[in-house]
């Protein structure tokens, strides 16, 4: 089906910038815009070699969306009001899209999307350009070009043919600014005389005919792509661009959702499903609304690419190339014609860290994520001022012992809720008769001890027990741990870490400022939980099914960490989270 349109945002505020050195003539101090529109008219093998330098000015202008209208070859000099005229697709200008989503992948917080209104393919079905004005999802505040004057000012005739030309093409902001952009080329960065040299090939078609740059693509009627699609970035407005180029009439997009999310990299951190489809289908909708999006969830690995007969191309990266070939298979076995194929070739992240991956990908960013603070701390008046609490929690077997123990070397005050309970346990303590008389005196030793391995094969696995168990338990490890951080503060601690596997199944969260969590796979859980206590796999997986999962305390998480790959590795997460969490406590004369 259709997607609606999401409603445009209001015009954001707009502030003065400090005068800047490399301002255009006559502009003096620059203000800084929430979206704008980059209109680049010079030859696509020419602007190649500026595309860096001009990403970079219109960065500096531009803080949250750019959109890119590509016209080359149009002047803004002259009479006549410039119009809007197709552009052949051809391999060149696939190359040329996938070259400019792979520079803007610098600036990290610019959403780039490059329009594909007036991009038409070869072929004999399609549509007049569009004569009405394009809605936006965030209406142009300032129009941008690399379009320059002979003696490099900012020209009003040719500012005014700018913005007649962007107000004709697309909805923007009733005040629309206008900067040409003459960027600071340094050393290297462009020859004399651009050289008109192809750039390198990121596309290919299933067809064994070699392909050239100026070839024209093929249009078709009805194609699919698919992927996760977590944190939309610009490997995949690449994928999501080329199969729109392609398709003229509607585009099958497929969603991972379920059973697909199990095998990804730390799936807790995951945009839910409709957050996800939502800003696809504002993406999608701003760079070709003429096209009608069938937005599904991709439920086993064919989805509909294996059963549509209507479908005719399906767009995969290098990766999921193999998948394509089987969703071929898979149509040949029920009497479907096979899809073309478009390989896009993966972009490169240079910047890339130790274990994360050397391509663009969401895993990545979500391993970027792990020691961030991903929603506001909890206001805790009640908690002593000198003291900031922190939550540790995870799943049976996450490492979160270790990481209480790398916090406290940093110099927090740890309590440990284990060590609180063997303490409620112990003969005399707060907790061991009530729970002789609730489970009998068959769970002692003979010295009197409570035996925790009999009691814990009692309770995990039977809910009724477990509740018995809990009821007497919580209530006496929270009025310990209220003591420990009383002690805290009279040792002068100021960060204080509740190491507890149980924090939000007990309602602690009440105690803390913040709730950090450690994740792993379950799979690598029960192992650890196998070889630390002796256990069954039967006997590791009942402890986990009576404890919340992974993703239900993210849920409820500000800090998320994990102990998935090396100590050192670990232990740069912690400290990355340590010095964050300095930043945004409150200062306090002696340290933490």
């Amino acid at each position: 089906m259709r997607r609606p349109r999401l409603k445009a945002q209001p015009r954001g505020a707009v502030y003065q910038a400090p005068s800047l050195p490399w301002a255009p003539l006559g502009l003096g101090s620059m203000a800084v815009f929430r979206s704008g529109l980059l209109v680049l008219t010079t030859p696509l093998a020419s602007l190649a070699p500026r595309l860096a330098p001009i990403l970079t000015s219109a960065a500096r202008l531009v803080n949250h969306t750019l959109y890119v209208h590509l016209q080359p070859g149009m002047s803004l000099e002259g009479p006549a009001q410039p119009q809007s005229s197709p552009v052949q697709a051809t391999f060149e200008v696939l190359d040329f899209i996938t070259h400019f989503y792979a520079g803007a992948d610098v600036h990290k917080d610019l959403d780039v999307r490059i329009l594909l209104t007036n991009i038409r393919t070869k072929s004999a079905f399609l549509p007049p350009l569009p004569s009405s004005v394009q809605n936006l999802a965030h209406p142009p505040e300032v129009v941008l070009t690399d379009f320059q004057t002979l003696d490099g000012s900012q020209y009003n005739p040719v500012k005014q043919q700018l913005e007649r030309y962007a107000t004709s093409c697309y909805s923007c902001c009733p005040q629309l600014a206008s900067v040409l952009l003459y960027p600071d080329y340094g050393p290297g960065e462009l020859p004399v005389e651009p050289l008109d040299v192809p750039l390198p090939s990121t596309i290919r078609p299933a067809s064994p005919v070699a392909r050239s740059p100026k070839q024209p693509v093929r249009g078709y009627h009805r194609g699919a792509v698919g992927g996760t699609f977590d944190r939309l970035h610009n490997a995949h407005k690449v994928l999501l661009s080329v199969a729109c180029i392609l398709a003229q009439e509607k585009l099958v997009v497929g969603v991972a959702d379920k059973d697909l999310l199990k095998s990804k990299l730390l799936p807790e951190l995951l945009q839910p499903y409709a957050e996800r489809v939502e800003h696809l289908s504002e993406f999608l909708v701003d760079i070709k609304p003429s096209l009608t999006f069938d937005i599904i969830p991709l439920l086993d690995p064919y989805g509909p690419a294996g059963s549509d007969p209507s479908l005719e191309f399906l767009v995969v990266s290098e990766e999921t190339y193999r998948g394509g070939m089987a969703v071929n298979r898979f149509r040949r076995e029920n009497g479907l014609e096979e899809l073309a194929l478009y390989q896009i070739q993966l972009l490169k992240d240079p910047s890339h860290k130790e274990n994360e991956e050397d391509k663009v990908s969401s895993s990545s960013f979500r391993q970027q994520m792990l020691g961030n603070l991903l929603r506001p701390p909890y206001k805790r008046p009640e908690l002593p001022n000198q003291l900031y609490v922190i939550g540790l929690t995870g799943i049976s077997g996450s490492g979160k012992s270790s990481i209480a123990q790398q916090l406290k070397r940093l110099g927090a005050f740890v309590i440990d809720s284990d060590h609180l309970g063997h303490r409620a346990y112990a003969p005399g303590g707060p907790a061991y008769q009530p729970v002789v008389e609730a489970f009998g005196t068959d769970i002692l030793h003979k010295d009197g001890m409570i035996n925790r391995k009999v009691l814990g094969s009692r309770v995990f696995g039977n809910k009724k027990q477990l509740k018995i168990l809990t009821d007497i338990m919580w209530p006496v490890i929270a009025k310990l741990a209220q003591e420990e951080m009383d002690q805290a503060v009279a040792e002068g601690k100021h960060v204080c870490v509740i190491d507890a596997a149980m924090l939000l199944e007990a309602g602690w969260q009440n105690m803390v400022h913040e709730v950090w969590t450690v994740v792993i796979p379950q799979t690598e859980a029960i192992r650890r939980i196998m070889e630390r206590d002796g256990l069954s796999e039967a006997a590791a997986q009942s402890r986990l099914q009576s404890q919340m999962s992974g993703q239900q305390l993210v849920d409820q998480s500000h800090v998320v960490l994990s102990t998935l790959w090396e100590p050192h590795v670990t232990q740069r997460q912690v400290e990355k989270a340590w010095a964050l969490l300095l930043k945004r406590i409150p200062k306090t004369p002696s340290g933490p």
